[in-house]
This record gives structure tokens, sequence and C-alpha cells, in this order.
């Protein structure tokens, strides 16, 4: 199931430009939608839009940095209607404007990628009194 779970986050981050397939998702991780996203959230701790649009925002700030495409590019790869939602969606994340930012070269927050291991711990038997 593991397996299953992380190729669905690693489809999350080769699409991360394009709108979110839920239902591609749950398909990779052989459940349903309902249950992958109650899944990522208990395993995650966040909702799986909100870690999305964190992961956009992260790579976003990363280009904006770079100064290779314009503001405007940007927003709309990532899916964003106008400059303003971006910047204000940039804002929230990172703390600073899109546009700051690049001027500045300000330090940004970053959501690290998510992957997702078993690790089972009290298999040994303990002496106690």
């Amino acid at each position: 199931m593991l397996e299953r779970l992380n190729q669905a986050m690693e489809h999350i981050e080769s699409h991360l430009d394009q709108p979110l397939d839920v239902a591609g998702l749950a398909r990779i991780a052989t459940t349903s939608e309902y249950h992958f996203r109650r899944m990522f959230s208990a395993l995650a701790g966040l909702p799986l839009s909100e870690y999305v649009r964190r992961r956009r925002l992260t790579v976003a700030g990363a280009e904006v940095l770079a100064g290779e495409r314009t503001l405007l590019d940007i927003a709309t790869r990532y899916g964003y209607g106008s400059g303003e939602a971006f910047a204000r969606a940039f804002r929230a994340v990172h703390g600073v404007g899109p546009g700051e930012a690049r001027r500045t070269g300000a330090a940004l927050r970053s959501q690290q990628r998510m992957s997702f291991r078993l690790i089972v711990e009290g298999t040994s038997n303990m002496r106690y009194r």
C-alpha cells in the first residue's frame, strides 16, 4: 500500500503545473477518492489540497527567484487566474510578495516533498515488575 501511495506522490510532483486529478491519484493508490484524501490527511497531517498548494508555491518560489520567467507566466503555469491571486497566495506562504522576493532575493519557505515509510517499533520484549 505504501508503495502505491508513494507512486501517487511521484505523480503529484511530476504534474504540479497541471490541475490536481484526485481520481487519477486514487487509481494509482488503488483506492477511492474519498479514502485517498482521508488516508493522505491522516498520514501527512494536512489536507491533500493544502500540500499540493504549498508544493506548487515552493516550486514557483524557486522560479520567481531564478528570474527567467515573468511573474504572470509563473502564476498561470501553477494554476492562478491572475497575478494578484498568485501574489496573495505567494505572500500567504512565503511572507513576502513575488516581486519583492525577486528584487531582494528573499529567503522563502519550502514545503518539502513527502514520501511515506512504515516504521514498526515496540517489537522487543521487556521484563518489568
